[in-house]
């Protein structure tokens, strides 16, 4: 398995210092959300390419992977269109400027991209370490679990745009459909989707990459950083936090 970590990781190096070199080229970096899924179909797709046959079940991970990156990757790109530069990256790269500032990005946003990636997509990769084989419950599991992601994030997603598309909801908090169940409805189907894809191929030694993935997202890159700024700009941010599930989906809170 090691052999197709390292072709795994030469593809995603490949691709971030592609992008890195365009990001001087831009001027700016914000266009790396839109590769987040990409990167685990280069992943992927690099190390599948390398094997001389594929088995059903490890045809269904692929597949699973392909469908949920291309469809982030897409709603990403279209959000970078509308946006334009993300001020989360303005202050992570600072006051630096010339030769310390590509270098800090080269290594602090396009390098730590792809080892996240290369970390979490390794249960896809342990599956196609594998031996070709027919799918079993533990597939059928998994898929289930991949499904569930899959329709949170999605429709999760649609919601939020529909809501933003209008005007008249400028200032207001979405608190209805899946966002009146959880504050993060696509988060936590991101999450899903990666302990879908672990359950396929149930390798305990690779538990470590839907944890991390779910830790990210809980705690670090995901809901801290996107609610800090959502309560300074939405009066109604701090009533809907405490009546609403911040992670995992459950009816809203009755509080006066």
């Amino acid at each position: 398995m090691f052999d197709l970590f390292i072709t795994a990781a030469t593809a995603l190096a490949g691709a971030m210092v592609l992008l890195w070199l365009i990001s001087i080229w831009r001027g700016h970096v914000s266009f790396i959300d839109a590769f987040w899924g990409t990167g685990f179909i280069v992943a992927a797709g690099a190390t599948a390419w390398l094997l001389p046959a594929l088995g059903l079940e490890q045809t269904i991970a692929l597949i699973l992977l392909t469908a949920w990156g291309l469809r982030l990757s897409i709603y990403l790109l279209k959000r970078y269109l509308r946006n334009g530069e993300d001020l989360r990256y303005v202050k992570i790269l600072g006051s630096r400027t010339g030769a310390a500032r590509h270098l800090f990005s080269l290594w602090f946003v396009f390098g730590l991209q792809g080892v996240l990636i290369l970390i979490i997509v390794s249960p896809v990769i342990g599956i196609l370490a594998a031996s070709p084989s027919s799918p079993d419950g533990w597939t059928i599991l998994g898929a289930s679990v991949w499904a569930i992601g899959a329709f949170f994030e999605w429709i999760g997603d649609w919601q939020l745009s529909r809501f933003k598309a209008n005007p008249d909801n400028e200032g207001k908090v979405l608190n209805t459909g899946l966002w009146a169940l959880t504050r993060h409805p696509n988060y936590f189907g991101d999450a899903c989707v990666w302990w879908g894809l672990w359950l396929v191929g149930h390798d305990i030694t690779l538990v470590f990459a839907p944890a991390l993935m779910t830790f990210l997202l809980m705690k670090w890159s995901g809901v801290p950083l996107l609610e800090r700024g959502l309560k300074k700009r939405r009066p109604g941010y701090a009533d809907y936090i405490n009546r609403t599930n911040a992670f995992f989906p459950g009816p809203p809170k009755n509080k006066a």
